[in-house]
């Protein structure tokens, strides 16, 4: 067969695909009352990185690929054999500035004693020189020593607050090292599953270098392309279903979290090629995270069906879209 017969024959099938596909979804819309619209799109999930703050080693991890985790798990341990030397040191410069301080006081107190002195003894003199007793000059060497004795005392206190300063500022480094010691052990934020392990024991990641990649279970969605008529008449909020190709006998409740506020063209993954032209908006439909908690060891992101959202709550849904799935069959 020549390939100018290949090329027509091919080119038929896919004429004939779209026919049926459109076909398909006019028999599917037939059988919906009036203020219900659908589309079709995939479970997703949000994913989340869990990453180390700061450069380090990856000292161990707690979990394989596909296991489930809780929010508040221990997920990662870093290496912390680098921070805790630092952190001890910090803590001794703590020390030694606390015991600088002590010494810096005591000193104010000595330097408080000798200006003291010097005010008396420059008292007396004033008096010895009024009787004339001493000569000018031992008067102007009192007044020296008691100047003096001020400015040792100001250099005292200024001590003081030099340790003062200096036991705030070590402890405040002993802090950010406690907190990167903390951050070093790496927990999950969300409830989910292990999608990746994107390093292993004894590798050395970068700051902010993901380790494991996680698929939070608690925002459970699927995505629908909707058009401009439909979308327009959507509220957030909106009651909705969500058949599964892998269930197609039962559906799953949701509710409409997200509608673009911009349109665009269909994306490719739609079926037929009339549907791909039209302008369409975004429209996301999220199972409540509650139903997701009741089977979320059984939730699979990837699978494919379709969303139903009902434009008005007057609307009374098919008895298809209001079987919900039993749960024996998650026995």
């Amino acid at each position: 067969m020549s390939a100018k017969n290949w090329i027509a024959i091919i080119a038929t099938l896919a004429v004939l695909a779209g026919f049926g596909g459109y076909s398909w979804l006019d028999a599917r819309r037939a059988t919906l009352p009036a203020g219900i619209i659908f589309g079709n799109g995939r479970l997703e999930a949000e994913q989340i990185d869990v990453s180390a703050k700061t450069p380090g080693r990856v000292e161990q991890i707690f979990v394989r690929e596909g296991e489930m985790v809780s929010a508040g798990d221990t997920l990662v341990q870093m290496d912390i054999a680098e921070l805790t030397a630092t952190l001890e040191r910090a803590r001794a410069q703590i020390a030694l500035a606390r015991q600088q301080k002590a010494e810096a006081e005591a000193l104010v107190l000595q330097r408080q004693s000798e200006l003291q002195l010097a005010e008396n003894e420059l008292a007396r003199a004033q008096s010895l020189l009024e009787k004339g007793h001493i000569s000018q000059a031992i008067f102007e060497h009192r007044q020296t020593a008691l100047k003096v004795a001020e400015a040792v005392l100001g250099a005292a206190r200024a001590h003081v607050a030099t340790s003062e300063s200096q036991i705030s500022a070590t402890e405040a480094e002993a802090r950010r090292i406690a907190a990167q010691i903390t951050d070093s052990t790496l927990i999950a934020a969300a409830n989910g599953r292990v999608l990746y392990r994107l390093a292993e024991p004894g590798e050395v990641v970068a700051a902010g270098g993901p380790v494991l990649s996680l698929l939070s279970l608690e925002e459970v969605y699927m995505e629908i392309f909707l058009p401009a008529t439909d979308a327009g008449l959507l509220r957030i909020g909106a009651e909705a279903r969500i058949v599964v190709d892998a269930l197609p006998d039962y559906a799953v409740p949701a509710e409409v979290s997200f509608v673009s506020p911009e349109a665009q063209f269909t994306p490719k993954q739609v079926e037929t090629l009339a549907e791909r032209e039209k302008l369409v908006f975004r429209v996301k439909v999220k199972i409540p995270p509650d139903l997701v908690a009741e089977r979320i060891e059984h939730v699979k992101t990837g699978l494919r069906g379709m969303a139903y959202v009902r434009l008005s709550p007057s609307v009374v849904w098919p008895e298809r879209l209001n079987r919900r799935i039993p749960p024996e069959l998650f026995e």
